[in-house]
């Protein structure tokens, strides 16, 4: 339906002038009731979800957990998966008193769904309020039917879902349909469309909640991961340490019992070279005597030089080396256990999921 903008005559301002004294006064309550509503931290009203305090004082909770997370800097850079530690503690920014939280951090307080409703129905009292004064205040502005000169447009036609006026619906192609007050369909509208507003506006938070929570266990993901390779590194440089330290042990045993063997067999060289230069020195002086041409000089040089080698001769074998002196076969040890428990090291199969359960714990809470 076609309508168009009419300025309004006199009688609509003697009736927007008691219009305003009334919303004026309701204006002013409003305004007291605002105050109540309004956060300590950010300075405006509250924005869902509200919690409330263990001294019975309310913050938005994002205004909470920026105040926790400025009171607690070293929280913020370690790993959490997305819960602050038991015990994690702020201020009260009204009456300073201490708030100790649980593992949850700011998530764990409990929401003020009073308040919440509260401010729902200030709104929905504020767009009403609204709706009433506007009209007084836009009265330059009305508008007109087209088919009905002067008619203005004051009732909704639900069947064609259109604003028209009185004459359309009594006279005119409305006069079969259903219609309402214009007021009433605004007045509707506009609560339906507020409290959407602020739906989106409260699942938008729980959206941004869950995101930076994700993000926190991203970080404590990458951070554990840090730690578990830093230990990890750290014990196997510690078995390989130990490793190390067997090896030299062993090898030192092998080095002693091999200087103690060729000590021994170096020993008995020395002694058979000693008897080999007096064997050779008795052989020189049987030789040069068997060439002695006087028979008693030969008999008295060679009974001597006998009698030395009857002594000599039975004591050569005495100084042999003990047999298998030169092996080495003790030294053998069996690593193909210890090569197996190695190459078998996994990870503790601990029980897990903790993280997972605080987590399912935190979404319950939105």
């Amino acid at each position: 339906m076609n309508f168009a903008l009419q300025p309004a005559g006199s009688p609509g301002h003697s009736r927007g002038g008691r219009g305003a004294a009334a919303g004026g006064s309701g204006g002013a309550s409003m305004e007291n009731l605002e105050k109540q509503l309004m956060c300590p931290v950010c300075l405006e009203m509250f924005s869902k979800p509200v919690v409330i305090l263990p001294c019975q004082h309310n913050l938005c909770r994002k205004c909470a957990n920026d105040i926790f997370q400025s009171s607690n800097p070293a929280w913020q850079t370690r790993s959490s998966s997305s819960v602050a530690a038991s015990g994690s503690r702020f201020r009260c920014p009204s009456c300073r008193h201490e708030v100790v939280l649980d593992r949850h951090g700011v998530y764990g307080l409990q929401r003020n769904l009073l308040v919440e409703n509260i401010i729902d129905v200030y709104r929905r009292q504020e767009a009403s309020r609204l709706v009433s004064v506007k009209p007084e205040t836009q009265q330059q502005q009305q508008l007109t039917c087209d088919e009905h000169e002067d008619e203005k447009i004051n009732i909704y036609c639900l069947s064609c879902q259109a604003p028209t006026c009185s004459m359309c619906k009594v006279f005119g192609r409305h006069k079969e349909c259903d219609v309402a007050p214009l007021s009433s369909v605004y007045l509707r509208l506009k609560t339906e469309l507020s409290d959407s507003i602020a739906s989106l506006v409260a699942n938008n938070d729980n959206i941004q909640a869950a995101i930076t929570r994700m993000e926190d266990v991203c970080d404590a993901i990458q951070e554990n991961a840090r730690q578990r390779r830093e230990q990890i590194a750290s014990q196997l440089e510690t078995l390989a340490a130990i490793l190390d330290e067997r090896k030299q042990e062993l090898v030192r045993l092998i080095t002693r019992e091999q200087d103690d063997k060729l000590q021994h067999v170096r020993a008995l060289v020395r002694q058979h070279g000693e008897r080999l230069e007096a064997a050779v020195t008795l052989v020189e002086s049987a030789i040069h005597a068997a060439e002695e041409p006087h028979m008693a000089l030969f008999i008295q040089s060679a009974t001597v030089i006998l009698d030395k080698m009857s002594a000599t001769a039975p004591d050569a074998d005495v100084l042999r080396p003990q047999l298998h002196d030169d092996n080495m076969s003790h030294f053998v040890i069996d690593v193909d256990d210890v090569a197996d428990m190695l190459t078998s090291i996994d990870f503790c199969h601990t029980a897990a999921g903790d993280g997972e359960d605080d987590l399912e714990d935190d979404s319950e809470l939105d």
